[in-house]
């Protein structure tokens, strides 16, 4: 699970909620509730949230705007990450944040472990990143389609116009604006998905250039071709040495009671109480 990703949907959810004592609990409660309702869905052995610990220093080596625009996160917001983390380890869930080290780095090299030891691999999140790890032992259960649809290659194919393994060449020349990554001037998602689905890859592209018909477009991809060679680096997951847990820290442990009573009474988190068997008051 994207952790931030998931923090920050629960926080414009929800738009205000607050502890007796004023502090804000929307982003508290609509993790919770949301993280709830995916492992109601899924009902996975092992959970691990991963939390984004800054960005990735040869990233930004190689491209100085690489997230540079980001805006900054709420204050709101940021007092309430303490809080989740708090909850998620009342519950016996594992979560994960090292400083430097990217949540999508941490996640696909997640994704390969579990991938390799024969298991089968739910990420969530809405990031598109993400659908470069897709195959048939990797799905994605995205937040934004109401469905509760995992994802596989159709789906990303319906979304992209192309298929799992073509998505870090579709980033690449296409560029994300979000991530601060250009690509090539004139070239969008569906453009790039054209390009793909004739050529293949991005090597295949760049060798046969000449067959391309538009003259505008051979022009802006060849003056684009040492940046989208340098987004692909940028794009493409890594998998890190930091990451060293055994798949068995990822069961899901005992909750600690006590903890969460102490938690939801803090929040006034009333429901959460009845569920522990507790009265508000």
């Amino acid at each position: 699970m994207d952790g931030h990703h998931f923090a920050y949907r629960a926080f414009y959810a929800i738009r205000s909620m607050n502890a007796p004592d004023g502090f804000p609990t929307n982003a508290i409660y609509g993790f919770i509730k949301t993280l709830e309702r995916m492992r109601e869905r899924v009902k996975p052995t092992h959970i691990a949230v991963i939390w984004d610990g800054g960005l990735n220093e040869e990233r930004t080596d190689s491209l100085e705007t690489y997230k540079a625009e980001r805006d900054p996160m709420p204050d709101d917001m940021e007092l309430q990450l303490d809080g989740i983390v708090q909850w998620l380890e009342a519950i016996g869930i594992f979560t994960w944040c090292q400083e430097g080290v990217e949540a999508d780095d941490v996640i696909g090299t997640l994704a390969w472990q579990a991938e390799a030891e024969g298991f089968s691999i739910v990420i969530a999140s809405a990031d598109k990143d993400f659908f470069q790890l897709i195959n048939r032992n990797v799905c994605l259960l995205n937040p934004n389609d109401k469905t509760g649809t995992l994802w596989g290659d159709s789906q990303v194919e319906a979304k992209t116009g192309v298929l799992p393994h073509q998505i870090i060449d579709w980033l690449s020349l296409m560029g994300d604006s979000v991530d601060g990554i250009p690509g090539v001037k004139g070239v969008g998602p569906k453009t790039a998905a054209k390009l793909l689905s004739e050529y293949g890859t991005v090597d295949a592209i760049f060798e046969k250039l000449g067959s391309i018909a538009s003259e505008k477009l051979r022009d802006r991809l060849a003056d684009a071709e040492n940046n989208v060679r340098r987004n692909q680096q940028l794009v493409a997951l890594k998998k890190i040495p930091q990451w060293a847990k055994s798949l068995s820290d990822l069961r899901p442990e005992s909750q600690d009671v006590a903890l969460l009573e102490g938690l939801y009474r803090k929040w006034n988190f009333r429901s959460k109480l009845e569920e522990l068997g507790e009265f508000p008051f």
